[in-house]
């Protein structure tokens, strides 16, 4: 973490951190550096730089200000979200054993679930909610539990310092996805979290115009592992998407309230609409999380979800009606999206496996932009009527 901007608050470290790198123009942007290499003073000493695969200052400018962000001692940037996800699952070995909620995101679930079992680790997906399910889901070979909170797409929230608790007590590492609410609204490593995985892409970028993803890490011991990987596998990313997540953290705080406000209106419309069986949201006082994401949590969020009445039929007609909701996978843009779980962000998962994690051809996800909370409201609730 930056020492020159540490002691400044959130929104300050967003605009700050990762910025002063042009001395010789005194550029008030980060530049970005697109050189592949660099050349070297002689043949032991170079910039600090000598190829973009391995570090590059763009990309570096970037890493500062997450590390700051989430309160780590170094950050890897990479390719994608995914990418981040790749990362950190080659610091285990084939026999090693993983505990994973069994509503995490349908890619993270196929990554997990298709590509890693067959290099050799295996995974026990449960309810992360319950923290004696996580226990007794530990076997001699468990080496790591993934926390996802809120979960995608039902936003159930999971008790972090329950779950790092029971991590300690069998020293296992542990690993949190913080997309959904960004270190703005979740701080991870408070809770006794040990690396901290985004996908950039999401609201860190937020204007839909960028994939990438970031590792942040508690330790120097974990963050010179990561960078190692990163560099091995060259899952890095590029100076141009550095520079775009770059520009886009700086409003991350502002983005937030205006998403949650939002999120916040269209849930209490949904909570009592006729045609809604059901709603996700941590911020309403029905949600069985609620006190627990009011604990550890800043904010509910910006991610709404609810189940609507009639299934599948009538969920086509209401994606069909929406003048403002653009039916699109992602999340966390200005711009407010709406998608269908089951065939869209959780079709990898199989049927069974979206069964049990309660997914079902009812479940609609809202990702909740930055547009007057009123019209998304009269929006939704026409195509709902409609």
């Amino acid at each position: 973490m930056s020492e020159e901007y540490s002691k400044y608050g959130f929104s300050t470290r967003a605009v700050h951190s990762g910025v002063n790198k042009d001395s010789l123009y005194n550029s008030c942007t980060t530049p970005i550096y697109t050189s592949s290499t660099y050349y070297w003073n002689d043949l032991t000493t170079n910039s600090g730089y000598d190829y973009t695969r391995s570090a590059n200052p763009t990309r570096k400018a970037l890493e500062e200000n997450i590390a700051s962000l989430e309160g780590g001692v170094g950050a890897q940037a990479t390719a994608t979200g995914m990418a981040a996800i790749t990362t950190v699952m080659h610091l285990f070995v084939p026999g090693d054993h993983i505990i994973a909620g069994n509503d995490i995101y349908g890619g993270t679930y196929r990554l997990f679930a298709d590509v890693f079992t067959k290099m050799g680790l295996r995974f026990s997906f449960v309810d992360m909610g319950n923290a004696d399910a996580v226990r007794e889901a530990i076997t001699p070979d468990t080496k790591c539990i993934w926390i996802e909170t809120p979960s995608n797409p039902l936003l159930n929230v999971v008790d972090i310092e329950a779950v790092t608790a029971v991590a300690r007590e069998r020293r296992l590492l542990t690993i949190a996805d913080n997309t959904f609410l960004s270190p703005y609204l979740q701080r991870p490593f408070e809770m006794g979290v040990d690396i901290i995985v985004h996908s950039t892409t999401k609201y860190l970028n937020g204007h839909s115009d960028v994939v990438g993803g970031c590792v942040v890490s508690k330790t120097k011991e974990h963050a010179d592992k990561v960078a190692y990987i990163v560099n091995a596998l060259g899952l890095g990313c590029s100076p141009f998407d550095a520079f775009l997540v770059l520009r886009g953290v700086k409003s991350l705080g502002p983005r937030m309230e205006a998403h949650q406000k939002g999120a916040m209106a269209v849930a209490r419309m949904l909570d009592g609409h006729a045609n809604v069986e059901k709603v996700y949201y941590p911020g309403l006082e029905s949600h069985p999380d609620h006190e627990l994401a009011k604990r550890q949590q800043k904010g509910f969020g910006g991610m709404v979800s609810f189940d609507i009445k009639g299934g599948r039929p009538a969920a086509e007609k209401l994606f069909a009606r929406t003048k403002l909701f653009q039916l699109a996978e992602s999340l966390g843009g200005i711009e407010s999206l709406i998608e269908y779980p089951e065939t869209m962000s959780h079709a990898s998962m199989t049927a069974q496996a979206r069964l049990a994690a309660g997914i079902s051809e009812k479940t609609i996800r809202i990702s909740v932009g930055i547009e007057d909370p009123q019209d998304l409201v009269a929006d939704l609730k026409q195509a709902l009527e409609g």
